[in-house]
């Protein structure tokens, strides 16, 4: 999409600093395949760090980082893993845990906060042997929490269900997609929120502005099974350094950036919470770089799909229609706090001109 367009589907959008491109073009590459990228390696021992977990591996994207981190721990035939109903794995990742992992899935409710209430998940587990049913083997969180609007799970909550893991003899697996806003949004270390996790996915290319790949992040032993994993599944790269020089600019400068990213979601609720017909609780919605709202049917005479498209036709802005009435915005590093500001006016035109004739 033409960077004309305020660009607020999401914060896969994001496109490579300078500073990236200039690190991807001087990057030193080798065969990552044979282990021997330099600058691979490199961004693997700095993320393996940041997170306080002995290695990592670097995988094109989040879906396949998170589908190699259940085939992982579910080896055995006939595993099954404890998650969301409302998670990112369970919903928009093709079924992958079903159709090529062949792991069983048994959904838990997942609360407005983005957690799950560890009586929840202790009733789903499978602890007596019977041949009737799958073994339950893992449970997984994710952090922040994309449907439930970004939400932030606590280091507490994430310990709370670590102990129940261990308590049963699970591992647990943590989505963190978006797991450095968490960390900034609480202020702690990253490795603080994943210490009771056995298995780390997080995205370089959302909020830290890469232009492609994740980061699988677990023992040395688990991290030498993901790399076989990695390769039957077509995720072998060779000179991958020129992608993993943008990672390590993603680990260094681009963090710091998203305080700013989460000051301006809460300054776009803010606006848009004082339009008539455009519901949404600044304080009690908004906690990191994610704003869902709901257009109110009762007062507007148009749906999310038309607002969408107004906002797109009339005002070159782009916004992610996430219902028949619910819409989001996510900020990222390019969107300025005049872009909130324009986008927050012509939010106003468009609902002023489709409000319901009473």
């Amino acid at each position: 999409m033409s960077s004309s367009f305020i660009d607020l589907r999401s914060d896969t959008v994001t496109k490579p600093t300078n500073e990236m491109r200039q690190a991807m073009f001087n990057a030193e590459v080798g065969d990552d395949v044979y282990g021997d990228d330099f600058t691979v390696l490199k961004l693997q021992e700095m993320a393996a760090k940041l997170l306080g977990k002995e290695a990592a591996l670097f995988v094109p994207s989040g879906t396949m980082g998170n589908l190699i981190c259940i085939l992982n721990h579910c080896l055995e035939f006939g595993s099954e893993m404890i998650l969301g109903d409302e998670c990112h794995m369970h919903i928009y990742e093709q079924g992958g845990c079903a159709t090529l992992a062949r792991i069983h899935s048994r959904t838990v409710p997942t609360q407005p906060d983005g957690t799950l209430l560890l009586k929840d998940i202790e009733q789903r587990i499978r602890t007596v042997k019977d041949d009737h049913f799958p073994v339950t083997k893992l449970v997984c969180l994710e952090n922040t929490h994309n449907r439930m609007g970004g939400k932030v799970l606590t280091v507490e909550y994430i310990e709370s269900v670590g102990k129940l893991c261990q308590q049963y003899g699970l591992k647990l697996h943590m989505d963190g997609a978006r797991l450095m806003n968490a960390a900034v949004k609480l202020g702690v270390e990253p490795a603080k929120l994943v210490q009771s996790c056995d298995s780390v996915s997080f995205c370089l290319s959302k909020g830290l502005a890469a232009p492609i790949g994740s980061l699988i992040i677990g023992t040395h032993e688990f991290i030498v099974q993901a790399k076989r994993l990695r390769k039957v599944l077509g995720g072998g790269m060779r000179q991958a350094g020129v992608l993993a020089a943008a990672g390590i600019i993603s680990l260094t400068q681009m963090p710091k950036l998203l305080k700013l990213d989460h000051e301006n979601a809460k300054l776009l609720a803010e606006g848009l919470s004082k339009i008539d017909g455009c519901e949404i609780n600044p304080e009690k919605d908004v906690e990191t770089n994610m704003v869902f709202f709901i257009l109110n049917s009762d007062k507007l005479k148009i749906d999310a799909q038309t607002f969408a498209n107004t906002l797109k036709n009339d005002y070159r802005i782009l916004v992610s229609v996430q219902g028949k009435f619910k819409c989001r915005f996510v900020t990222h590093y390019m969107i300025t706090k005049e872009n909130i500001e324009y986008v927050v006016k012509q939010v106003g035109h468009v609902l002023e001109n489709n409000k319901n004739i009473i």
